[in-house]
């Protein structure tokens, strides 16, 4: 009787531990959303393959070489969202980046650049967010701080510059449709992002990043914009 006396307590301490774990771990799971949208542009042609494909477009250097590249920009302005008790509505954030040649690798590099207004705990509710929406590894990922300072657009046109444009830019222009709507991509997939409203098709004018060796500059190649929305209960 005394052994199954010591046993029936075991298991109920065990359970006991086991509940406060769950409870703590339940805790521990912060609450977030995030409903953003994106000016977008990139360094392949319209419509970039990268979505289709494991390699981006082939591009020929100097000397008839080729490589496979795909150096961008995306300008996002959060619409709406949280990270616990942290707002994000009217954020923006910027990332410049190069996603290598071979999609089977990490990608090749990142700066994700904050803008000056926001606050600690937004950039770290913001970095605690984005590796959800881009599930991939870098080889190089880094932070950086500026000043986002024209972001807008309109049925025909998208316009955003990081510094006046001294950092970067991107300036798109509405891809001509069988009528004056936008031609719109649906029901494909934006990275990690489980819902999007489609990609509006705008080719770029401009997209450059002008900072240090990485710098780069391409005209008449592909852009969109996209709103993308993602919660905590997306991902396990």
């Amino acid at each position: 009787m005394r052994i199954r006396s010591l046993v029936l307590v075991s298991l109920a301490l065990a359970a006991a531990a086991a509940l406060v774990a769950v409870v703590a771990a339940d805790k521990a799971k912060v609450d977030w959303s995030i409903n953003a949208t994106a000016i977008e542009a990139c360094s392949c042609p319209m419509f970039c393959q990268c979505y289709f494909s494991t390699k981006p477009a082939a591009h020929h250097q100097h000397g008839g070489a080729e490589q496979h590249f795909c150096r961008a920009n995306l300008a996002y302005k959060v619409n709406k969202g949280h990270h616990g008790a942290v707002k994000l509505d009217g954020v923006k954030f910027w990332i410049a980046t190069d996603l290598g040649g071979d999609f089977t690798q990490p990608m090749d590099w990142a700066v994700l650049y904050f803008d000056k207004s926001m606050t600690k705990e937004q950039r770290d509710a913001l970095t605690a967010i984005w590796p959800h929406v881009f599930p991939v590894k870098w080889k190089s990922f880094t932070t950086a701080e500026a000043v986002i300072d024209k972001w807008e657009f309109n049925k025909d046109t998208a316009h955003a510059t990081l510094d006046g444009g001294k950092t970067a830019e991107v300036k798109l222009k509405r891809q001509p449709g069988n009528t004056s709507d936008p031609v719109v991509i649906h029901n494909l997939k934006y990275w990690g992002a489980p819902r999007n409203d489609g990609f509006v098709l705008m080719p770029n004018e401009i997209e450059a990043y002008h900072i240090g060796d990485k710098a780069f500059e391409f005209k008449g190649t592909n852009g969109f914009m996209i709103t993308i929305d993602m919660n905590s209960n997306d991902v396990s």
